[in-house]
């Protein structure tokens, strides 16, 4: 229950953190807080859109799945809901995969760094183990059942 509770926090985090990029990115909000230009320079490039998508929003929509995988493991009955925790295994593992490419893009092809991409990118990476650490502890009640 508690990977549960943590994957929702940091999901619900990832989701803020998305939305504020996508929001930018659509105009919404003038400018990112960001202090070094980088962010700019990211959300600029071509690698900002993923295959016709903004990044922002396809983390948007990550994020916000993974919070609602988290959520379905922590209500009534839900330790029969096992599914939630491998399919929230998978999708943190995919999304730390993009997160990676993404980062890569980054550093090799964009040469500017965008602090709000590397907070995601942290949240992602702690989400996923989060995830891990509850599949690992669901198999061991499930053994010790």
């Amino acid at each position: 229950m508690k990977y549960r509770m943590a994957a929702a926090v940091l999901s619900l985090l990832g989701v803020l953190l998305a939305a504020y990029l996508y929001l930018y990115k659509i105009g919404a909000i003038p400018g990112l807080v960001c202090g070094t230009g980088g962010c700019e320079t990211v959300q600029a490039s071509p690698y900002a859109r993923f295959l016709g998508v903004e990044v922002a929003l396809i983390g948007v929509a990550g994020y916000a799945a993974c919070l609602a995988l988290a959520l379905v493991g922590v209500g009534t009955g839900a330790e029969r809901r096992h599914w939630s925790d491998r399919l929230l295994l998978v999708a943190t593992t995919l999304g730390v995969g993009f997160t990676a490419w993404l980062t890569y893009a980054e550093a090799a092809l964009i040469h500017a760094w965008c602090r709000w991409c590397l907070g995601s990118a942290a949240i992602i990476t702690l989400l996923c183990a989060t995830a891990w650490l509850g599949w690992r502890a669901l198999g061991r009640a499930t053994t010790a059942a």
